[in-house]
């Protein structure tokens, strides 16, 4: 039973289960009230002064097409955050679908502005060995060509929270559920026939969505005159090598963190943060 102390929703292990089972056979699972209206508040201050800042900085924003962009957040106050990044609820989810030992990856945010249009339909990830074999989880499986079942089970996954209302006017992520267990080529044939639609999730500020980065989906356009920011927390198994996305904690932060959070981060140690990032996740659509 889902309980709500101070606004902030309390799950039992049995929505995580729940959530979990979402997420294996959708490849998303929306859950609401994860964080506090308070943090979303000085998150999105924060994020604007930082926008602000990289738009006046060369490369300090990664494109992403017409009028939306990607950035790095650097790990200071109020984004290096133990209650978000290694939050009980999402924690909780992702050891329910991690068979192995995950690293976090990779913190950042999308924004679209007024001017975006809808995104090609897409993948963040490529498949984890040939487009070819089936995806399958649990009691799904498919065969390859050759009659060998291949069970291969999440292994990356992108964890989303918005830091304003996500509405049909100012670009909902879209995606379409279950094809993170499809071929790309099938997937986008079911999505091009409608037998499976491109879904539109609209949040309020504290929910966080998980998904699949295999799951076919794309930005839509925001019509309205204020960005629309969504932080991206990336999540993958420890043998996943990542060179698009980097992670770089200041050492007295990082020596603060308990043994078992830093050995989740998968990250460069320095002792200052640089002054200026270049963003070098440019290309991310497959």
């Amino acid at each position: 039973m889902v309980q709500s102390i101070g606004g902030i929703a309390k799950y039992s292990a049995t929505d995580l289960d729940r959530f979990a089972q979402e997420l294996n056979r959708d490849g998303i699972c929306v859950i609401p009230h994860v964080f506090d209206q308070k943090l979303i508040d000085e998150w999105l201050e924060a994020f604007e002064k930082l926008f602000h800042d990289r738009q006046n900085q060369p490369g300090g924003l990664a494109p992403r097409e017409t009028s939306r962009y990607y950035l790095t957040l650097p790990w200071i106050y109020p984004f290096a955050n133990e209650l978000v990044f290694a939050n009980p609820v999402i924690m909780g989810v992702l050891e329910r679908v991690f068979y192995q030992e995950y690293v976090m990856v990779q913190l950042g945010v999308d924004v679209p502005f007024q001017g975006s249009d809808y995104q090609e339909i897409h993948r963040d990830f490529r498949p984890l060995f040939s487009d070819g074999l089936r995806l399958a989880v649990g009691d799904r499986a498919e065969r390859c060509a050759g009659g060998d079942r291949i069970v291969t089970p999440l292994y990356a996954l992108a964890v989303n929270f918005p830091l304003v209302e996500v509405t049909a006017e100012n670009g909902p992520f879209q995606m379409a559920r279950g094809t993170h267990l499809l071929p790309r080529d099938e997937g986008l044939q079911k999505i091009a026939t409608g037998e499976i639609p491109m879904e539109s999730f609209y949040m309020q500020p504290g929910d966080v969505m998980m998904r699949s980065p295999l799951a076919l989906h794309r930005g839509s356009p925001n019509r309205t005159n204020q960005p629309r920011p969504m932080i991206v927390m990336g999540y993958a198994m420890h043998w996943l090598h990542t060179p698009k996305v980097d992670l770089t904690l200041p050492r007295d932060y990082y020596d603060s963190l308990p043994e078992e959070v830093r050995q989740m981060l998968r990250c460069e140690v320095v002792e200052s943060l640089p002054q200026h990032k270049v963003e070098t996740y440019v290309n991310f659509k497959y």
